[in-house]
């Protein structure tokens, strides 16, 4: 069975066996035309000259031909395209679906359908098969054409749906929807749904419609709904007083010269010259109002334009603004063209269904970087210039930061401008690293924002009144203002013209404008701290669900409420702090425990998405226990999108309330449970070495051990281990590990037994013990945990115990099992397809033919470790790939770059096998640098019970000496005692004797 999928997206599938036959956007879009003109045999010569416009006649024909051979051949000779000398055409055959043919026979059925329950069923099975617009991405005019007409007919379906009689209510509002999402500038979808909804009592839902309904008009037509859209308004809301008119909008005042810098950075952003533009200034200076302006000059220049926000509050979600820039119409059409890795990726941050918990942050941290490309790529999918709007960027989480400065850095001729507001002030340390990053390499455009002077101050309060203001008060109002546009038109929507008093006088005046309910949502939507749902507003307060909706209906007529997404915002932030500090502490408290209630009530099935605002609200509405539970969960749900900084953010809030309990046994287990949840996200984002992970760690270890918990204290120690051996801490790693193989017994997790093997073997060599002792601890490390899912040590044994096995091998002189060693550990890391992994066999296999002298094979493992690394960002074995392609080298960039090498390690706090990197460097300097860097790698290795590699690191030294003989003597000597065949062979050969056994 062929499956050809034209709607959405652009593939022909085999379907039974599940595979693409072919992408191609010029095979498919053939097929697509012969499709649209089902039945009707299309002229090679027509077909030619369409798709092929610039080319000769014959040649066309050529191409042609070459094209439908290229087609038959993918496709094999389906019966469904009749071919002759003269024509193609597309028959319809039971061998192929075709979403394009389903939906037109659907169309016609429902058309000629007589009963109107037949009718309404042919209707939805039609839009069933309407997943998207037709051929995504292409812009052809046959193309045009065809999707305009496919898009007229869904709308006749969505109509022939909504007015059936005795229907299904929630089929007709899901096609009113449709409609709108179809015809967004037509009321009659609008008036049609609000109709629906009121039907269906759902009052709020009909209100909130009318607002979206006013908010888009405004937006791109600059008009306000007809007379019959707000007579429908009207018999929805009854009002004991008069009516209170929607303040009218404001144009653009006196923002010209700003507003043609940014249309010509956007124009050579649309050109191919990505970056960002940071529109900056005071709060209430006009950013937001600016950059609105370059979103409508892009939106008539045929770009897609996305809108993200950033909030101040802390229940903010990592990558909230990506996720808003994606959930864009344009941006999900063009998605759906995208390859399906990279739609993967895209479900990760919007998932059809909430994901699985589970993995390991440090071995998932690899996929971070392919997350960041299928975002990217997802957001640039559509070939149009793209305009991603951010405001309020002072507030922007990490992730975010770092996602636009990697997409910059992957797409670097794309058509893409990052448009901000920035209010101005002490940045975060981490977004003035960002700025000066993308300043630094010339991405970055500043626009500073200044008030208005007195003329510009009058012009605009003329505009907002809309009539002339005598000259007396123009002087008058600037002084009062500052010139500050928001203090301008706040203060004339109070009749206050001029005003008095500071800003917050005045709108704290605006906000004593509406009545009495309007003024108690507004506490309520300020509590929230960000975007607010009408149900929830309805939930949470102690009004009826109707004069909730009056509430909101005036706050948003007077542009205090905006209508965003599907909830409301307030129209300034100035307004949200203003509105929150009417509340009286009290009262603030019992709103924070309603608004959480409400929340849990709305979203009880899938509490993940609201994780972060339900910790902050029952944290501020006095109910730590709560708050607590939710931190953990928005921790969690931020490590699925790998954004481990706001992770480690969550849980140390989650951390501050526990440890302010009273001492007892379950404040204990509840710091516990919150530091193990710790130490992943901070491993991931922070590293192996850091102080902060290795406080955390020797807490748990702590608490595990009072409250006798053996399995949390199995997995600190685990852990631990892993710390200090990083930081070079040999010896305490190792009592670490042997306490931990202590607490192995019967029934214990495989994952747990094998890596408290590995970890016993690990430092045990390291520390020069005996390499056949480490062997059989890593064979039984690989054994116990070949099936595991998950690696407390945050790698997986299976791999890295093999790999690290290698070096006992050839310790032991097995030269021949050393390289099956780590061979065996390259292979498995390829065949489960795991970048991390992969690193660390291919980091291990390159001390190993380092330690052969074998500088061909040496060289091929660093070429790709250092791919790899590069590829998905790995730190720390970056820094081994630079120390072994420098000795691999052997020159003096080879010597820099091993310099370099030791030099991160070293910065990073990673101080493990730091005699075994001196000495590397040792071979490349010259002797005088060579003697000092053997004698800092002797000492390194006695001071941090380092001593695997100290018998070479002996020999090497000796050749400075003037009589080599006693440190030779002294390598073989302890290569023997430690057990180092191939070691005390080489301190030997350089003796010249044999030593006895």
């Amino acid at each position: 069975m062929l499956r050809v999928s034209l709607l959405g997206e652009q593939v022909i599938a085999d379907d039974p066996a599940g595979t693409v036959l072919t992408r191609s956007p010029r095979s498919v879009a053939l097929v697509a035309h012969l499709v649209v003109h089902a039945g009707r045999p299309q002229p090679r010569r027509l077909l030619a000259g369409l798709f092929w416009p610039d080319s000769t006649d014959a040649q066309a024909l050529t191409n042609l031909r070459r094209e439908l051979h290229q087609l038959r051949r993918v496709l094999g000779d389906p019966p469904s395209l009749a071919v002759t000398g003269q024509d193609l055409c597309w028959r319809d055959t039971p061998s192929s679906r075709v979403d394009v043919r389903e939906f037109a026979l659907a169309h016609q059925a429902a058309l000629a359908a007589s009963d109107p329950g037949e009718a309404v069923a042919h209707a939805r099975t039609a839009l069933a098969a309407y997943r998207g617009e037709l051929l995504p991405g292409l812009a052809d005019d046959w193309v045009l054409a065809a999707r305009a007409e496919l898009e007229r007919q869904c709308v006749e379906l969505c109509d022939l749906i909504c007015r059936t009689p005795a229907g299904d209510p929630a089929a007709a509002l899901a096609a009113a929807r449709s409609r709108i999402r179809l015809r967004p500038l037509e009321e009659t979808g609008y008036r049609t749904l609000m109709g629906l909804q009121a039907d269906a009592g759902d009052r709020a839902g009909a209100v909130s419609t009318y607002h979206r309904c006013a908010s888009v008009l405004e937006r791109e037509l600059g008009v306000v709904p007809a007379e019959p859209t707000r007579a429908a308004l009207r018999r929805l809301l009854v009002r004991a007083g008069p009516e209170v008119r929607r303040a009218a909008a404001t144009g653009l005042v006196g923002r010209a010269a700003e507003l043609t810098r940014l249309g010509q950075r956007w124009h050579a952003a649309a050109a191919g010259r990505p970056g960002v533009v940071l529109v900056r200034g005071d709060a209430g200076v006009g950013k937001t109002r600016l950059v609105t302006e370059l979103a409508g000059l892009a939106r008539a220049d045929g770009a897609v334009v996305a809108t993200g926000r950033c909030f101040g509050s802390a229940g903010r979600l990592p990558l909230a603004p990506v996720a808003d820039w994606l959930r864009t119409p344009a941006v999900q059409r063009a998605g759906v063209a995208l390859d399906p890795v990279w739609r993967a990726e895209v479900e990760r941050l919007l998932p059809a269904a909430r994901p699985a918990t589970g993995g390991h942050p440090t071995v998932d941290a690899w996929q971070r970087l392919r997350f960041f490309e299928g975002l990217a790529r997802a957001l640039t999918a559509g070939g149009r210039p793209v305009l991603l709007v951010l405001d309020n960027v002072q507030w922007c989480d990490e992730e975010t930061l770092a996602f636009l400065a990697f997409a910059l850095g992957l797409l670097p001729d794309a058509p893409l401008l990052v448009a901000g507001t920035l209010r101005d002030g002490d940045l975060d340390p981490g977004l003035a690293a960002w700025t000066s990053q993308l300043r630094d390499d010339g991405k970055l455009t500043e626009l500073p924002l200044r008030p208005f002077d007195a003329d510009g101050t009058a012009h605009l309060a003329e505009a907002v009144a809309g009539h002339p203001l005598p000259a007396a008060d123009h002087a008058l109002l600037h002084a009062a203002t500052g010139g500050f546009p928001l203090y301008v038109v706040e203060a004339l929507r109070t009749r206050d013209s001029p005003p008095s008093g500071r800003l917050d006088g005045v709108l704290r005046t605006r906000l004593e404008q509406p009545g009495p309910a309007a003024r108690e949502i507004a506490g309520l939507a300020a509590a929230a701290g960000r975007d607010v749902t009408l149900e929830l507003l309805t939930e949470a307060s102690d009004l009826d669900a109707d004069t909730v909706v009056e509430a909101v209906d005036e706050l948003w007529r007077r542009r205090i409420l905006r209508e965003v997404g599907g909830g409301y915002d307030f129209t300034h932030d100035l307004l949200r702090e203003a509105a929150y500090q009417q509340v009286s502490p009290p009262r603030r408290w019992l709103l924070h425990r309603r608004l959480a209630q409400g929340l849990e009530l709305l979203h009880a099935e899938d509490p993940d998405g609201v994780a972060a605002q339900l910790a902050e609200q029952y944290a501020r509405g006095g109910r730590p226990d709560r708050a607590v539970e939710h931190y953990r969960r928005a921790a969690a749900v931020a490590a699925r999108t790998f954004a481990h900084a706001e992770a480690i953010r969550r849980l140390e809030e989650a951390l501050a309330l526990v440890r302010a309990r009273p001492a007892s046994g379950n404040r204990d287990r509840a710091e516990l449970a919150v530091l193990e949840a710790l130490a992943g996200p901070l491993n991931a984002h922070r590293g192996y070495s850091s102080p902060e992970l290795q406080h955390v760690l020797e807490r748990s270890l702590e608490l595990a051990e009072s409250s006798g918990s053996k399995e949390s204290a199995l997995t600190a120690l685990l852990e631990l281990w892993s710390s200090r051996f990083v930081q070079g801490r040999t010896a305490e790693a190792h009592q670490a590990a042997e306490r931990a193989l202590t607490l192995v017994r019967p029934g214990t997790r495989a994952e747990q037994s094998g890596s408290a093997h590995f970890i016993v073997a690990g430092s045990a060599l390291s520390l020069g013990h005996d390499p056949a002792e480490a062997l059989r601890h890593f064979e039984l490390g690989v054994e116990r945990t070949r099936d595991a899912s998950s690696w407390p040590i945050g790698t997986r044994p299976d791999v890295h115990g093999p790999a690290w096995a290698a070096h006992a091998h050839w310790l032991l002189g097995h030269d021949d099992a050393a390289v099956a060693s780590s061979a065996d550990a390259i292979a498995l890391a390829r065949r489960i397809e795991q970048p991390y992994s992969l690193a660390i066999a291919l980091a291990y296999a390159g001390i190993t033919h380092q330690m052969r002298r074998d500088r061909t094979a040496l060289w091929a493992a660093v070429s790709e470790l250092h791919a790899l690394c590069d590829r998905y960002g790995f730190a720390y074995y970056r820094e081994w790939a630079l120390l072994l392609g420098g000795w691999a080298r052997g020159d003096a960039a080879g010597l820099a770059a091993a310099q370099q090498g030791v030099a991160n390690l070293k910065a990073e706090g990673s101080f493990a096998r730091m005699p075994y990197w001196l000495s590397l460097v040792a071979e490349l300097a010259d002797a005088e640098t060579a003697r000092a860097t053997l004698d800092a790698a002797l000492a390194a290795g006695e001071a941090r019970d380092d001593r695997w590699w100290l018998p070479e690191v002996l020999r090497l030294r000796a050749a400075h000496d003037v009589d080599p003989g006693p440190r030779l003597r002294a390598a073989a000597e302890l290569a023997r005692a430690q057990g180092s065949v191939a070691l005390r062979r080489r301190a030997e050969a350089d003796l010249g004797v044999r030593l006895p056994s």
